[in-house]
């Protein structure tokens, strides 16, 4: 089980990341472009992979890591229900997501 302030905390912890506002959720940047975003009502985040890597993660537990419903789901943009990741997962994600946009 993640917290919303341990994932707000991880993601932050990254060189050059902000942390805004991005419409009823809160969004971790780098370069001006976001490699995660946090909803603290859904206590969900969702990450941008590759369709690779999405499909890798996705295969830890499909209950826990999903892709986005729709189009978006489709480019990438996964969901991980922080409720249910492990650290371990979370942290190799958030890190592949970052590392992702950063390049």
């Amino acid at each position: 089980m993640i917290s919303i302030d341990s994932f707000r905390e991880l993601a932050l912890s990254f060189p050059s990341v902000t942390e805004e506002p991005h419409f009823e959720k809160t969004s971790f940047r780098v370069k001006k472009k976001i490699f995660a975003t946090l909803d603290t009502s859904k206590q969900t985040a969702v990450i941008k992979l590759t369709e690779i890597q999405q499909s890798v993660f996705c295969a830890f537990d499909i209950t826990i890591i999903y892709p986005v419903k729709g189009a978006w789901g489709k480019q990438g943009w996964t969901v991980m229900e922080l409720q249910k990741v492990n650290i371990e997962t979370l942290m190799d994600a958030l890190s592949t997501s970052y590392k992702n946009v950063a390049k």
